[in-house]
Order: C-alpha cells, then sequence, then structure tokens
C-alpha cells in the first residue's frame, strides 16, 4: 500500500529541538545523569490560585463549550490586561483567545497569507515560525539579526528585504532563542517603514513578563495608532504564569482579521478548553505575586550561571535581557575541542557530557547553542562545569 501525504506537509523541516530531548529522555531512561538545558518552560507549578479558580469552575458546571472566540470574561481580563500593562485600548471583537500562544499564530497565518506571500522573520527565529508560514503557504524571508547588533535587525536590513509581495514581519521581543529587547526607538524605526509598505506587524511578546535588570518590555503597538492598527500582538499565559499545558493565549488587533480567526477556529477546535479560560480569567484578574516571584527566581539564575558560562574556553555570550534562555557562540569552542562543527559539539556533549543544549542551526543561527535557565540552579551550575571540564579535556588532548 502506498501513502502519499499532502506536499505541506512533506515541506515541514523536523524540529531538533524535539529530536535531542527525545534522545536525552532515551539516554535517562538508560540510567544516564542526563541534565537537560532544553526547556521552554517555567520549572515552577502554575500558581495555587489559578488552580483553584479552574477547580471551582468545574466542580461549577462550566465544562460545556464557550464561543469560538474565548469566553467574554477572559475577553475583558484581557482587555483590562492590556490597559494595565502597555496602555493599550482593544474592543471584545478585536480580541481572540486560542489553545496557545503558538495556535493563535497558526491561525493567524492561515487567515492572511495567499500562496506566495512574503514574511519577513529575523533570525535567530523561534523553529516554528517559518514552518507555519510555510503551512499558509507564505514564504519566509529570512534576515539576519547580526550578533554584533544584539541579533536584532536594522530598518536598513528590513529595507533591502522589502518586496512587493511582503505581507507580514514578525517581531518577537523578549526573543527566544536570544533573550534580547528591542528598544522603543528601534521598534519605532522599523514600524515606519512597515507603515510605509503597508506591512502587518506580528508581535510575539509571549515573554514579556520576563525581563531582567531593570530592562523594559515595550509593545510596538504602544507607540502610535497608526502601528497599533497595523499590528496583531501575540501573548498568553504559558510563560508569564507557567502555565504551558494550560494552551491559552491570546491574539489582539484589527477585528476583520480577528474575526475571520474565529470563524477558522470554529471549524477546527471549536473553542479553546473551558476549564483552562477559566484559570486563565484569575491569572489576569488575580495577584501577581507569584508572578514577579518566578522573574526575580529567573534573573538570580541569570546573573550567577551567564558568569560561568562566558568562562568556558572559546565561549562568547550577550547577556541576555529577557526570557530565560541563553544563547552563547559556540564556535570557537567547538574548533578548540575538535569539532566541525557547533551541531557536532551538541551531540556529544549529549552523549559524553551528559547535558542536553539546543543547537543554534534550529534557530537558524548555527554558531550558537540555546541554554534553557529554566531549571534549579543546581543543575545549572553542574551543567555549566561539565560543559566547562568537557572542552577543556578536549581542547588539551588534541
Amino acid at each position: 500500500m502506498t501513502i502519499n501525504l499532502a506536499q505541506r506537509v512533506d515541506a515541514l523541516t523536523p524540529s531538533s529541538t524535539l529530536a535531542i530531548t527525545a534522545k536525552a529522555k532515551e539516554l535517562k531512561s538508560q540510567g544516564l545523569d542526563i541534565i537537560g538545558l532544553g526547556a521552554g518552560e517555567p520549572d515552577f507549578n502554575t500558581p495555587d490560585n489559578i488552580i483553584e479558580a479552574a477547580y471551582h469552575s468545574m466542580k461549577d458546571g462550566f465544562t460545556k463549550y464557550t464561543p469560538a472566540a474565548g469566553l467574554p470574561e477572559l475577553k475583558k481580563a484581557v482587555i483590562n490586561k492590556l490597559e494595565r500593562d502597555q496602555g493599550l485600548t482593544y474592543k471584545p471583537s478585536e480580541i481572540i483567545i486560542g489553545n496557545g500562544a503558538k495556535h493563535v499564530l497558526f491561525t493567524l497565518f492561515q487567515v492572511i497569507l495567499n500562496d506566495g506571500d512574503e514574511v519577513i522573520i529575523p533570525t535567530p527565529y523561534w523553529v516554528s515560525y517559518p514552518e507555519q508560514v510555510k503551512l499558509a503557504g507564505g514564504v519566509p524571508v529570512y534576515v539576519e539579526g547580526k550578533e554584533e547588533n544584539d541579533y536584532k535587525i536594522t530598518p536598513d536590513q528590513l529595507k533591502s528585504a522589502i518586496t512587493n509581495k511582503t505581507k507580514a514581519i514578525i517581531i518577537n521581543s523578549p526573543s527566544n532563542p536570544t533573550g534580547m529587547i528591542y528598544s522603543q526607538a528601534e521598534l519605532s524605526a522599523l514600524g515606519e517603514l512597515c507603515l510605509e509598505h503597508n506591512i502587518l506587524i506580528v508581535s510575539d511578546e509571549i515573554y514579556e513578563k520576563l525581563v531582567y535588570d531593570e530592562n523594559k518590555h515595550i509593545s510596538i503597538a504602544q507607540i502610535s495608532q497608526p502601528l497599533k492598527d497595523m499590528t496583531i500582538i501575540i501573548n498568553g499565559v504559558s510563560k508569564s504564569h507557567s502555565m504551558t499545558g494550560w494552551r491559552i493565549g491570546y491574539a489582539a488587533g484589527h477585528e476583520k482579521i480577528v474575526a475571520a480567526m474565529a470563524d477558522l477556529s470554529s471549524h477546527s477546535t471549536s473553542n479553546p478548553t473551558t476549564t483552562s479560560q477559566y484559570g486563565a480569567i484569575e491569572a489576569y484578574n488575580g495577584p501577581q505575586t507569584a508572578v514577579e516571584q518566578m522573574r526575580q527566581a529567573f534573573e538570580e539564575r541569570l546573573n550567577i550561571i551567564y558568569d560561568k558560562l562566558v568562562a568556558i574556553p572559546g565561549v562568547e555570550c550577550k547577556k541576555p535581557q529577557g526570557a530565560f534562555y541563553l544563547y552563547p557562540n559556540f564556535r570557537e569552542a567547538a574548533r578548540i575541542a575538535g569539532y566541525e562543527d557547533v551541531d557536532q559539539l551538541v551531540e556529544a556533549l549529549l552523549e559524553e557530557a551528559l547535558v542536553a543544549v539546543i543547537p543554534g542551526s534550529s534557530f537558524g543561527s548555527p554558531n550558537n547553542i540555546r541554554i534553557s535557565y529554566a531549571t534549579s540552579l543546581e543543575a545549572l551550575e553542574e551543567a555549566v562545569s561539565r560543559i566547562h571540564s568537557f572542552i577543556e579535556k578536549k581542547s588539551n588532548s588534541r
């Protein structure tokens, strides 16, 4: 029997992030002491008040379908959050709730892209951006965020990438994987070009609450009304409230786009999980103490582990301003350890040093690796110590 899959699926690039994670789990099941630094989720449990709110919603009988675009009460909570945190005003018709920010992004690209439409994606990028664009018939156009510019693109680079097929640009700030943040001035300069060329701005702000060293997150939609009109904000409770498994995200933007997303969702997922929506209402309306406590814990880990990381021979690293990832350049470390490229080094680190990290090739920058510090400080210090010893051992044996 011959099984022919759709061409859109055949064109997908497998996730090396998942491959590394699966291999790490396999080695761990064999009894090896693997330290995994690939996690893209907080290592804290969801705050108790959120769990209690979700539990009581089930006990009170709120276990049925909701509107495809989400509960009105949750839309209101999102509207209040955007007003409180960014000073932005939205109507319920400009908000859609989805099954996580990833699902919201997927739905967005499905409703805004036609075959051949181009989406500008700065590199390094989150692994799902290009695949979701391709699944919607779009064409990813990569623009390199250079290391010397903190992995951010410039207006001149953006201008050079714009064609008559450009439909949208993705801005992820704070960034996964780099942890870097665009300033208001940088966003304003990029935004002016987007307005000039009628380019939609997809602003992924999922890490907005995780910023450090007195840095500040700015949404490009805050800068001016014209930019707000051209921006679709993507956000959710996964990272800010440690609710990755609850799968609640949202989009805020033009009501024509939001209405189309709601129509598509009604034919795909029906509605976001009802219980999770009640948890998210409490996440946004309830006390935010736990959010700040988690942020402080991540900042402490970053400040401790950063100095240990850059002490490794051949390693250079821009200090992240947000999120919970370090994105060091390991090209020289790989060379002095005797490996042809960083991908080979990553494989050796897993098999010999028993440390799982994600290769930068997954994010469009093959000289880097991504290290998540969403794990205990003890595990982080042990992992970096193993990497340091491994690089020195390999370089001394050459």
